[in-house]
C-alpha cells in the first residue's frame, strides 16, 4: 500500500491519501497545479518523511530497493550520453542481471526494432516517449509513475500505451495526463489537484460524472459515444 500523509511545501498543500495494493490511479488538474511535485514527492525524488510504503517510510529504504518499488517517468526523455544507443539505454533499465530475452520481447512488443541501434538523441518526441514507456516495462517497479508519458504521441501509438496500461507487462500504475479521454477509458482511481490540493479522490464512474465534469472544466466537456470529447 502506499500512502502520504499531511505532505505540504511551497506547491502542495496538505496532501494525504492512499492506495491499496494494485490500485491504479489517474492524477488530473490544471497546468502549475502541482501534479508532477506530487509525483517527485511520492518517488522520493523531492525527499520526505511523509510517504509509506507498505507502512515503512519510503525514504527509509535504500536507493536499490527504492528503485524496486516505484519508478517516476518523467515527461521527456533526457539522456547523459548523446551517443548512447536505444538498445544500450533499455540495457540500463534493468535493476539487476540483463535479460536479453526480455529486452528483446519488450523491443517487439513496442515495435522498436528499427530504431534499437539509433542514438536515443536522434529519436523524434514520440519516439523518446515510447523508449521511456519501453524502458518501464524492463524496470517494471512495484508502482510506475508515467508523467504525461503520451503527450507527444501519434493516435495509434497513444491506443498501444492505453493497451499496455491495461496490461500485466506493468504492475502498479499511477499516471498523470491532460488526455481526458485516455483517462476516462482507463476507469482508474482519480485524484484531481487544484493550486496544490486535492479536490477530488475517488472513483473514475464519479469523477466523470456530468455535475462533477461541469464543476472542474465549466461545461466544455461532454460524453459522445462513450469517448469524453471537448465542447467546441
Amino acid at each position: 500500500m502506499l500512502e502520504i500523509n499531511s505532505f505540504s511545501n511551497h506547491i502542495l498543500k496538505d496532501i494525504s491519501f492512499s492506495l491499496k495494493e494494485n490500485e491504479d490511479l489517474i492524477i488530473l488538474g490544471a497546468n502549475g497545479a502541482g501534479k508532477s511535485t506530487l509525483a517527485k514527492v511520492l518517488s522520493n525524488l523531492i525527499p520526505n518523511d511523509k510517504v509509506n510504503f507498505s507502512n515503512k517510510t519510503l525514504s527509509s529504504f535504500d536507493d536499490k530497493q527504492r528503485a524496486k518499488l516505484i519508478n517516476y517517468i518523467p515527461p521527456k526523455l533526457e539522456i547523459f550520453d548523446e551517443y548512447i544507443s536505444v538498445y544500450e539505454f533499455l540495457e540500463l533499465s534493468f535493476i539487476d542481471n540483463i535479460n536479453k530475452a526480455k529486452l528483446d520481447n519488450t523491443i517487439a512488443l513496442l515495435k522498436l526494432e528499427k530504431i534499437k541501434a539509433r542514438a536515443c538523441n536522434d529519436l523524434s518526441s514520440g519516439e523518446k516517449q515510447l523508449l521511456l514507456l519501453a524502458s518501464s516495462i524492463i524496470h517494471n517497479a512495484k508502482i510506475t509513475i508515467f508523467d504525461e508519458l503520451t503527450a507527444n504521441m501519434d493516435i495509434t501509438r497513444v491506443k498501444e500505451a492505453f493497451e499496455i496500461f491495461n496490461s500485466q507487462y506493468l504492475q502498479q500504475k499511477i499516471v498523470i495526463t491532460h488526455n481526458l479521454d485516455l483517462a476516462f477509458h482507463l476507469k482508474y482511481k482519480v485524484l484531481y489537484l487544484d493550486n496544490g490540493r486535492i479536490e477530488f479522490f475517488g472513483e473514475s464512474s464519479e469523477f466523470f460524472s456530468k455535475e462533477i465534469l461541469e464543476k472542474f472544466y465549466h461545461n466544455c466537456l461532454e460524453v459522445v459515444n462513450e469517448h469524453l470529447v471537448v465542447k467546441l
